[in-house]
């Protein structure tokens, strides 16, 4: 096998363990034998770097340091979702789609307190990572969001498509992460959500990198050109493209009285 397949065989081989160990959460290969190919495939990629892929897991390690971010516009304004405090404004809230003539069911999973993000893809290779900012204008931080490692490079089809999501920490990674600050008679840092927001937003990606960092994608946007019309579909569409969904998500009514029934299982 020439070095130009075998780079390409070894891509694949690796998006799709870690799409097995950080999607799935159902790995097949060791740490052993994961680490084997890896070190194949930096090899090989010094040796012939004009076969380097996109895609390629190589460019998870984090690359060169920015000297400041750029401004990106949203096409389709990130909002910020409103919020009920009990069940009270629950029930007004489904009254008020009742009296349209909609028979609603909600799609229930808990919120990730973390930073909102929205990627982007074209024919189904990632091209851009962009924070919310203000809604109307975010910063791009693409190269950071190539290291987080339940985000694929690369979708299961061709599509252009933009999708959003929450980046956030593992209680666990915060803790891990403390200690080591401490090791070294640095400051901890004090909640998941602010390290999180401040690794996607380091302009070094080998800091964003080292922290570990995690990702639920909950939203596509313009579904309608994928034929979807509910958004426990594009749910279960997203899961399909190899996207990381909320694991504790449910499909839910509203009986009468405003009793809440689960009307299907985690999606």
């Amino acid at each position: 096998m020439d070095a130009r397949s075998r780079i390409e065989e070894l891509v694949k081989i690796l998006n799709e363990a870690n799409n097995l160990y950080y999607v799935l959460d159902n790995p097949k290969l060791t740490d052993q034998e994961y680490d084997k190919y890896l070190r194949e495939l930096i090899n090989l990629e010094a040796k012939y770097p004009e076969y380097v892929q996109e895609d390629s897991p190589t460019k998870r390690v984090g690359g060169e340091a920015l000297e400041k971010f750029t401004k990106v516009t949203h096409q389709i304004p990130m909002l910020s979702l409103s919020n009920v405090f009990n069940e009270e404004e629950i029930k007004d809230f489904n009254e008020r789609i009742e009296k349209e003539g909609i028979k609603p069911e909600y799609v229930c999973e808990y919120k990730i307190d973390g930073l909102s993000i929205s990627l982007k893809y074209a024919k189904g290779k990632f091209v851009q990572g962009v924070t919310r900012g203000d809604g109307l204008t975010g910063e791009d931080v693409t190269e950071n969001v190539k290291t987080i490692k339940s985000i694929p490079l690369t979708l299961t089809e061709n599509v252009d498509v933009e999708v959003r999501g929450e980046v956030f920490m593992h209680k666990k990674t915060l803790t891990k992460l403390n200690e080591e600050r401490q090791k070294e008679n640095l400051p901890v840092l004090a909640n998941v959500r602010n390290v999180a927001a401040g690794s996607l937003r380091q302009l070094d990606p080998k800091i964003a990198a080292q922290r570990d960092l995690d990702a639920f994608i909950y939203y596509l946007m313009e579904p309608e050109k994928f034929g979807i019309t509910k958004h426990s579909e594009a749910l279960a569409y997203l899961k399909k493209l190899g996207f990381k969904t909320n694991p504790a998500s449910k499909l839910v009514g509203i009986r009468k009285y405003g009793q809440i029934s689960e009307v299907g299982h985690g999606l």
